[in-house]
């Protein structure tokens, strides 16, 4: 899996150099950006990293203008994880938050997703049209069928975030068969205001470019955000069923494999 230009290539993480440095650049936006924190966060190494790291695989947007030896050379990176790694892991990272078990029951080939972030000094350009074709073609490859994972609002503030929460639970709840939960313990119930006293215009302002992009690609959340104090977030869980893509949006995925 490779996608250069004069800039960027796209691949696997192929190293110990590769991993850590997704490490750090996930502590510069998740810690240092955001203020998240965790058991497995080493501040003094500038590494956000936890137990789930060995179980997925590590797409990494490089900067072929940085030396790998620096550790700053991976500025953009995903995680992903099959289903069928769950076993070994024990359990996927968004069961912590989430009741999967209408995915778990499916038997469809699931992928977990997280831990997507680009360098503060890339966005808005090329880096995640990169990451985003890295994972068609993972996906591609490997037959998947859903994807899900938990995406993020940042801070605890309920209140700031009433009106996208409650867009999201009105307009955009999973189906059924698909409709993961958030776990009681931390449990914020999204659909916080009526749905005739919405501002959509206001709502979608409030919601991350990330989660605005799974929408657009036909993806769903689940029943119920969840508070993530120690990481400093209010999440979601995006679920999104390859087959039900418009036929615009499966193009998107399908390119790759119509030019195999």
């Amino acid at each position: 899996m490779d996608a250069d230009d004069s800039t960027y290539s796209l691949r696997l993480a192929s190293s110990a150099e590769d991993i850590t440095a997704a490490q750090r650049l996930r502590y510069e936006v998740f810690v240092a950006e955001l203020g998240g924190d965790g058991p497995l966060v080493d501040h003094a190494a500038r590494l956000e990293r936890d137990a789930y790291d060995p179980f997925f695989d590590h797409l990494v947007l490089v900067d072929n203008r940085r030396d790998p030896a620096g550790l700053d050379h991976v500025i953009g990176a995903y995680r992903v994880m099959p289903g069928e790694r769950r076993a070994a892991a024990r359990q996927f990272y968004s069961e912590s938050e989430y009741d999967l078990t209408p995915l778990l029951v499916s038997g469809r080939r699931l992928l977990e997703l997280g831990r997507s972030c680009v360098h503060a000094d890339h966005r808005g350009g090329a880096a995640m049209f990169h990451l985003w074709n890295g994972l068609a073609e993972y996906v591609l490859e490997r037959g998947i069928e859903v994807l899900f994972g938990v995406a993020s609002f940042h801070g605890t503030d309920i209140s700031t975030l009433a009106a996208p929460l409650s867009w999201l639970h009105h307009h955009h709840l999973a189906p059924p068969e698909m409709r993961v939960s958030a776990r009681p313990m931390q449990r914020q119930e999204m659909a916080l205001i009526p749905p005739d006293q919405l501002d959509r215009k206001a709502a979608m302002a409030a919601t991350p470019a990330l989660i605005k992009a799974y929408l657009r690609l036909g993806g769903f959340v689940g029943d119920g955000a969840w508070i993530d104090r120690s990481f400093n977030t209010t999440d979601v869980c995006l679920v999104m069923d390859t087959g039900r893509m418009s036929a615009r949006h499966k193009d998107f995925y399908l390119r790759k494999a119509g030019a195999a």
